[in-house]
């Protein structure tokens, strides 16, 4: 029997050697449009910001290799034009010799990846953007030659673009049309980022539209010209469903290939894999579009046991992805509380400031965590962090807990390994979990810091229980300062049934809305203390 792969890298290429390893008999092509069939694309920006020095790192399998090891037919150059389904064939065409020639196959696997997307901006044709080998061989030419750029998008790639070539000596302006860079952070947990981009010398330029792009620079929507000796277009990237639709196969409303919970496209002998497939969100079932190596590399795993007979399904996705921006670690995993706003989901948001090891041990950094609960069933939607050390593991912790169905009040109770140079005693996932507790049962209130303001409108009297020294470097307007050790003797001095206290980042405020609490007055604890609140308000 024959299994053709059509497009390699993560997907395609799990699919083939996995399949190899359950099949050792079975005759396995693999066609690849570009000039290289496994080749690291996570780290195609930091070879151009001279992170990763030799372009040789990136190639991590050749057909030669592959052929060694593996016996598998691989033909670099070679793209698939058209897929007869019913005499279950494809055209190969061999874009060295510009010859076609016809294969027939008993199975045949998808993995086209996805596009960048090139929008009708006049001048569009002068922006590089990053997909392949070939694109970086000329994104690194451009790079040696260029003093100023302009990226265009803050999605994680155009973020990693610009750092990068921060880091190659060329100045960056980046360009985000929205308000906020990286989606899927809220906007108080990515302000940090936009922050560090900036000092770093980033020329950060939000809600700002490229309407054109000139030899010299490119024209904001405002009129404004920024200049430019090279552009970058990280605007996003869309499912490479071509040759799918022409072969009459199922694409979803979000525009990526329909598959069932096989990888099975509408034809029973064709299946799918990768950025160009939907997937099944965690959360809600729904269909979503989630352009991630891992869930590519897992997907060509599952599709190789399904076609040798072994009963197993792909699992849903929760979007887990982290990256690095001028030494910070902004990480996240399932739903933003954006998501859960617009679909009216009742939930909890706990923000926490903690060290990524203990406070005593040298070298600890403070990070910041946001924990999205349900709040009827306790089940964790999702988790953001961002800090300079220490996020990674966390919010692969929470996304495990996520995968193992434990539920948010779960994670004080987690047995997690401690010394002080890695964690604490009461590590920061710990920590989630008692706030998520203390909430679920009761035993505190808390408020967000976009509820704040309403809740003060309304009559409500706000508490800073921080020290004198932190009242006088930043406050918010309104509040009434009371440092959390003075509160005992002064309590008498609050005489509202309605009181929000707060302090730096949470934990003194929980002490002090316990010594404040009685019969009849609603107290609750502004989450995440000052330093969610201005973070947020900074970003309005």
């Amino acid at each position: 029997m024959r299994t053709i792969v059509v497009g390699g890298v993560a997907g395609g290429m799990s699919a083939a050697t996995r399949l190899r390893r359950l099949e050792p008999e079975m005759e396995i092509v693999v066609l690849e449009r570009s000039g290289h069939v496994s080749f690291a694309n996570c780290g195609l920006p930091y070879y151009i910001g001279g992170v990763i020095e030799k372009r040789s790192a990136l190639l991590l399998q050749t057909p030669s290799s592959l052929a060694a090891r593996f016996g598998l037919d691989v033909r670099v150059r070679h793209e698939v034009v058209a897929i007869d389904r019913a005499a279950r064939t494809v055209t190969v065409r061999d874009l060295d010799g510009g010859t076609e020639d016809s294969l027939t196959y008993d199975w045949l696997v998808l993995s086209p990846g996805a596009r960048p997307v090139r929008p009708p901006i006049p001048g569009i044709e002068r922006a590089l953007s990053l997909r392949d080998i070939e694109d970086t061989d000329a994104l690194a030419a451009a790079a040696q030659g260029a003093t100023r750029a302009v990226v265009i998008g803050g999605g994680f790639i155009g973020v990693e673009m610009g750092e990068n070539l921060v880091h190659a000596g060329v100045e960056v302006s980046l360009i985000e049309a929205t308000a906020q860079c990286m989606a899927p952070l809220d906007p108080e947990m990515v302000e940090p980022v936009h922050a560090r981009m900036r000092s770093a010398g980033v020329d950060l330029r939000l809600q700002g539209r490229v309407v054109s792009i000139e030899e010299e620079g490119v024209t904001l929507d405002g009129g404004e010209r920024v200049a430019a000796d090279l552009v970058v277009a990280a605007i996003g990237v869309q499912p490479d469903t071509q040759l799918a639709r022409m072969a009459g196969l199922a694409v979803g409303e979000r525009g990526g290939i329909v598959v069932d919970e096989h990888c099975r496209t509408s034809d029973s002998a064709i299946f799918g894999v990768g950025d160009a497939v939907e997937k099944r969100d965690a959360g809600d079932g729904s269909s979503v579009l989630v352009p991630l190596a891992n869930t590519a590399n897992l997907q060509g795993r599952r599709v190789a046991d399904v076609i040798a007979g072994r009963a197993v399904e792909v699992r849903p996705v929760q979007g887990t992805a982290i990256v690095g921006v001028f030494g910070l670690q902004v990480a996240s995993t399932g739903w933003n509380e954006k998501r859960l706003r617009s679909a009216g989901r009742a939930y909890r948001a706990i923000h926490t400031h903690p060290a990524d090891h203990a406070g005593y041990y040298p070298g600890a950094s403070t990070m910041a965590l946001k924990l999205l609960v349900d709040a009827e069933t306790d089940a964790i939607l999702g988790a953001q962090g961002v800090g300079q050390a220490g996020v990674d593991k966390r919010i692969d912790v929470i996304a495990t807990a996520m995968r193992g169905g434990l539920g948010a009040s779960d994670l004080a109770d987690l047995e997690l390994a401690y010394a002080p140079q890695f964690g604490s005693a009461k590590d920061p996932v710990n920590m989630l979990g008692y706030v998520a507790e203390n909430l679920a049962t009761g035993l505190t209130e808390n408020i967000q810091w976009h509820e704040l303001q309403d809740a003060l409108d309304a009559g409500a009297t706000l508490i800073d229980v921080r020290t004198a020294k932190e009242h006088a470097a930043g406050a918010i307007p309104g509040a009434v300062l009371i440092p959390v050790d003075e509160l005992r003797d002064r309590a008498c001095e609050i005489v509202s049934d309605d009181v929000v206290v707060h302090c730096a980042v949470g934990v003194r405020g929980h002490v002090a809305a316990m010594m404040l609490a009685r019969p009849g007055r609603r107290l609750r604890n502004l989450d995440g203390g000052y330093m969610t609140w201005k973070a947020g308000e900074t970003t309005q």
